[in-house]
């Protein structure tokens, strides 16, 4: 479905149910399965009053997918003997991650007029999901006081516009989860020439501070010991992330994965970072065998078409390298350097390894060197969520590349974001391959082709890639260039290994969510005891994980846990 069609489809869908589009079925599983399992379910609740105790925070009730999994998942804790607390934003906040520029325009945004457009079908939907349930559900707006609401806004209003993306507030990093609140909300990789960017910012600065003063006294009142909760940033995720590492509540964040019904948990903080930090301890000792490198080539093979995955971006992607080489003018003759873009809006986070201070200043610099190197060719594949994601950028790349190179020479090519050439039919070709931040490099390593590093990459440090902490040394490594190499036998057993821990052991199936749509779940159960343990592997080891603190790692190097329901 084009972004177009999904847009005037839920537009349409909402005129004519005067409601949330999933309203008039999703929510309703619960009124039902708790209407018919009342007795069973009231004593499940009433046996889990104790320890331990779980704060569910979803706060964005008009994320579809959020609500469906954290319910899904309080009634599985519940069941599980966890007293479980829900957290709902009730059209307080005055940003959000929720709110994008297309759906609410800045001036709408500062003056406080979202709440008739966003903020009442937002809380309405995610009250339907969760007051089914009968667990106890806290509201933002009855846990800030009036001197905190005038504290948050006098902050926001005077604090200088440039420091406000480094801004901490008693010691949390209340700036950084707003700046990259508002660059969501722009779908931007910065603010620069916005006349409204700067008091959208200050938005989402005190939608930052009024979310800690939420979160703060929530805490002051129960004692929790988890807090479990999608994204782990933008606003206000980040900031009950932030809020609970400081007093000492455990965290659980989860996002979506890419193969079809995973997702992906991880402790203490958002997977954006913990995959980073991760050990290799937790993968580099597998018991390598033929038949899970099969696995995992079969499935990397299929991310070509995304047949296996329920996030792709093209339909009909275009393999025949001949016919791409000679359309796009590439000489086979001379070395060919890959160069992957990311969206340069999507988790602008802090990292330490970063090479350079942002992915556009990558870009342009590394345009920039290969202007002088004509012994090679640059082939930069500008990423395909640019248009086709679920929140197209405002800032795209082609753009700022033509913007600061009007001409470029003959050995750099670009290829934009809708052309259906395939990028790994590209980057298969290519002598090596350069990346900031792209999970792609995850799978062109296990093609054997050395991939560079410049950003915060997962695969850094992972023993299989060519890692640059420096702009200098960044240099270093392209003066290298060509490399005339692949990867050694024990880089690309790495490389493997590593996507096999990634694609099947960090993406834990709940086959019991399924899409309904792009973007839409639905939850497919007809008795709340299903959600017991012993049901779903997936399940248990998820649930095991935010009770006990266990690794959030399915067991798929067990060939008998792959692809089971159970």
């Amino acid at each position: 479905m084009s972004t177009n069609f999904r847009q005037y489809f839920y537009r349409a869908l909402r005129t004519v149910l005067g409601k949330h589009p999933y309203e008039s079925g999703t929510p309703g599983v619960w009124t039902e399965l708790c209407r018919r399992q009342s007795e069973y379910w009231i004593g499940a609740q009433w046996s889990a009053k104790g320890r331990p105790r779980v704060l569910v925070a979803t706060s964005l009730g008009g994320y579809d997918n959020g609500t469906m999994v954290e319910s899904a998942l309080a009634v599985a804790l519940t069941l599980r003997g966890a007293q479980v607390d829900i957290l709902m934003c009730d059209e307080f906040l005055p940003a959000c991650q929720f709110m994008k520029n297309a759906k609410v325009p800045p001036k709408k945004l500062i003056n406080g007029e979202a709440k008739w457009r966003i903020c009442q079908s937002c809380f309405r939907f995610g009250i339907s999901r969760f007051k089914p349930l009968g667990l106890p559900l806290y509201r933002y707006r009855e846990l800030v006081k009036p001197a905190q609401m005038q504290l948050a806004k006098k902050i926001a209003h005077d604090i200088p516009a440039d420091q406000i993306g480094w801004y901490t507030y008693d010691g949390l990093s209340v700036g950084e989860h707003a700046l990259a609140g508002a660059l969501r909300y722009y779908a931007r990789g910065d603010l620069r020439g916005l006349p409204e960017g700067e008091m959208v910012l200050r938005s989402y600065l005190q939608a930052s501070l009024l979310s800690v003063f939420a979160i703060e006294e929530l805490l002051h009142r129960n004692k929790y010991d988890i807090a479990c909760f999608h994204h782990g940033i933008y606003v206000p995720q980040g900031l009950i992330g932030e809020v609970c590492r400081k007093e000492g509540v455990r965290v659980v964040n989860w996002n979506p994965a890419y193969r079809k019904n995973t997702f992906i948990f991880s402790h203490g903080d958002t997977y954006h970072h913990t995959m980073i930090s991760e050990k290799a301890s937790v993968w580099e000792n597998l018991n390598w065998t033929p038949e899970m490198e099969k696995v995992t080539l079969d499935y990397l093979k299929s991310r070509w078409t995304g047949s296996e995955d329920w996030i792709k971006f093209h339909d009909n992607p275009r393999f025949d390298f001949d016919g791409i080489a000679r359309d796009l003018g590439l000489d086979c003759s001379k070395p060919i350097t890959g160069m992957l873009t990311s969206v340069m809006w999507d988790a602008q986070l802090h990292y330490r390894s970063n090479a350079f201070p942002s992915m556009l200043e990558w870009t342009l610099q590394t345009i920039e060197y290969f202007k002088k190197r004509p012994d090679l060719q640059l082939v930069v594949r500008v990423h395909p969520a640019e248009i086709s994601g679920m929140i197209p950028s405002q800032q795209p790349i082609m753009a700022e590349i033509q913007r600061s190179f009007p001409t470029l020479p003959s050995n750099i090519v670009l290829i934009p974001p809708e052309s259906r050439i395939s990028t790994y039919a590209v980057m298969e070709k290519c002598d090596s391959v350069i990346i900031y931040n792209t999970k792609t490099g995850i799978e062109i390593s296990s093609m054997g082709i050395p991939v560079i590093v410049a950003g915060e990459a997962w695969i850094r440090n992972k023993g299989f890639s060519i890692d640059a902490s420096s702009v200098s040394q960044y240099f270093q490594l392209l003066d290298m260039l060509p490399l005339k190499s692949k990867l050694d036998q024990r880089q690309l057993e790495r490389a493997r290994k590593y996507a096999f821990h990634f694609f099947f052991r960090r993406m834990i199936p709940l086959p019991f969510i399924r899409e309904m749509i792009r973007y839409a779940y639905a939850l497919e159960i007809s008795n709340i005891k299903q959600l017991l343990p012993g049901h779903y592997t997936g399940l248990d080891l998820i649930c095991n994980g935010i009770l006990k603190g266990t690794p959030f790692i399915y067991p798929a190097e067990d060939s008998d846990s792959r692809g089971r329901n159970v």
